[in-house]
């Protein structure tokens, strides 16, 4: 009995330890958010807006939960690190240490209704589409809200400028390749795949798509 009885006590003090670790951690995060947070107040809302929710024909929203499950960390480094070049999205670089950087990718973490998947993502095989075919179905299906070379807002369309290197430089055949599919909540991008989809695309169409974009990446 008094062997069991310590089994147990030292079972419940390696689960206070261990609940005690989780709530560290988890204040630890929740303060770096609301330190991210206010990061994203002072730098990022006057285009992204309050909420992160975006401003169409500007900023895209950073809260859409396809966004923020498919965007890795290196993503959203890279991109407010390096800004988007020819597009409204600056470098911050020179304005942004590391640590706000980080805290600000927390801040968007934390509007999250599920787990990033965006490091497996990153790691999904590169597409080897049929580029001929993903230019006419970029045609066909792309080009009204993202212009016809993907050159975004400056074409005056909805859609981002998924067709210039600083989009395509950051993001994976992955994220392209799920972001067609499942579209951007509460934005204008919907999903291109099933019965009820804007265009019911096959995985060989959206692979196909996704080639064509890799083909302009240099240009």
């Amino acid at each position: 009995m008094t062997c069991r009885l310590s089994v147990l006590a030292g079972a419940g003090v390696i689960f206070a330890l261990a609940c005690a670790t989780g709530n560290a951690a988890d204040t630890k995060q929740a303060a770096l958010a609301a330190k991210g947070k206010a990061v994203f107040d002072e730098n990022c809302v006057a285009c992204h807006q309050p909420d992160a929710v975006g401003l169409p024909g500007t900023a895209p929203s950073l809260r859409a939960k396809e966004l923020l499950r498919y965007g890795s960390d290196r993503f959203f480094t890279q991109t407010i690190t390096d800004g988007r070049p020819d597009t409204p999205m600056p470098s911050f670089a020179d304005v942004l240490k590391p640590a706000d950087i980080k805290a600000v990718i927390a801040y968007l973490r934390s509007l999250a209704k599920e787990p990033s998947q965006g490091n497996d993502i990153d790691k999904e095989r590169p597409s080897a589409g049929d580029v001929a075919l993903g230019k006419d179905r970029f045609a066909q299906i792309c080009a009204s809200c993202h212009g016809e070379n993907g050159e975004g807002y400056e074409a005056e369309g909805s859609g981002t400028a998924i067709g210039k290197a600083g989009f395509l430089s950051k993001a994976s055949d992955g994220f392209i390749r799920g972001t067609i599919r499942e579209g951007r909540s509460n934005t204008p991008m919907h999903g291109f795949i099933g019965a009820s989809a804007l265009a019911n695309l096959s995985y060989q169409e959206i692979d196909a798509i996704v080639a064509y974009l890799r083909s302009r990446q240099g240009q």
